[in-house]
């Protein structure tokens, strides 16, 4: 008892010693710190990493009760393998921590301060009604006769890498050729087609499949796909099943699914407005408490 006593006063209780003084940086320092705290942990929450945080906390718990009992032999040991360490949860959380700072790079607070995009400041929305209408329209005939299709409708985030793989269209959008591109045995049916501004830039376009184990097996590859560019960008993808004609659409690596045409204009609707990181924040609470509320 005296060892754990004397452990904690040297590692934890010394610390935790206010200051004589306390001035306004050291307040703005402890917001930005818990800031960036709860963002490591809602990131940790919503990836693969949760799971492998549990076999680090349980390493953590083994150093500290080794420093408690003064294990030295143990603590060479860790102190000397801590580099290797540090490199292979780099390696391991390579994946997870790449889209995170990709999260990071979407969501800068200066581009959304100065609004410096390729927006103009005399419009407030990044496409028009009528696109709405025609998109609608389309996944209205691909639902009622069963097409599979992947509409993804850009937003902040050029998907130029992902458009290359994909043959270039540059087409105003209409039903009648959304329809034409996912028919079967067509060309340009497998894959998916790419919507900026009002103009459909490319179609077969290959995109990265989700590795979200929470999605299910009976989401196929088409699903995943729809899942995992909207992990890596802020565009809004409509998926229609080949099997069942379900519509559904994803957003920020959330899929909902069974929505009806209402619904994915409404959707759309709220995408189609320019917002700022405080208003997409009101957007999020929205829509999470529509869902409870539903």
């Amino acid at each position: 008892m005296e060892a754990l006593w004397s452990w904690l006063r040297r590692n934890i209780i010394r610390y935790l010693t206010p200051p004589k003084s306390i001035e306004v940086i050291d307040i703005i320092q402890v917001i930005i710190l818990a800031w960036l705290i709860y963002s490591i942990f809602l990131w940790i929450k919503n990836t693969r990493a949760y799971t492998l945080l549990k076999g680090i906390l349980f390493i953590a718990a083994f150093i500290i009760v080794a420093s408690i009992f003064r294990m030295q032999a143990i603590l060479w040991m860790i102190q000397n393998l801590s580099i290797v360490a540090i490199t292979a949860l780099v390696i391991i959380f390579q994946p997870e921590l790449r889209k995170a700072l990709e999260r990071v790079g979407h969501r800068n607070p200066i581009s959304n301060l100065f609004a410096l995009n390729r927006f103009t400041a005399s419009s407030n929305e990044r496409f028009s009604d009528r696109l709405i209408t025609e998109v609608v329209r389309g996944v209205m005939e691909l639902a009622e006769s069963k097409t599979g299709a992947l509409i993804i409708i850009e937003e902040d985030v050029k998907l130029d890498e992902v458009a290359e793989t994909g043959i270039e269209i540059d087409a105003v959008v209409t039903s009648q050729l959304l329809i034409n591109i996912f028919e079967h045995n067509t060309p340009l049916h497998d894959g998916a087609a790419i919507i900026r501004d009002n103009r459909l830039i490319a179609a077969t376009c290959y995109l990265p499949l989700s590795e979200n184990t929470g999605l299910g097996k009976k989401f196929g590859t088409r699903h995943r796909a729809g899942v995992g560019i909207t992990e890596i960008s802020d565009c809004l993808c409509i998926i229609v099943s080949e099997e069942t004609g379900q519509i559904s659409y994803a957003h920020e690596g959330i899929m909902e699914t069974g929505c009806s045409l209402s619904e994915l204009r409404e959707v759309m609707h709220e995408h189609q407005k320019i917002i700022t990181g405080s208003n997409r924040f009101k957007r999020k609470v929205k829509a999470k408490n529509d869902k409870e509320s539903a």
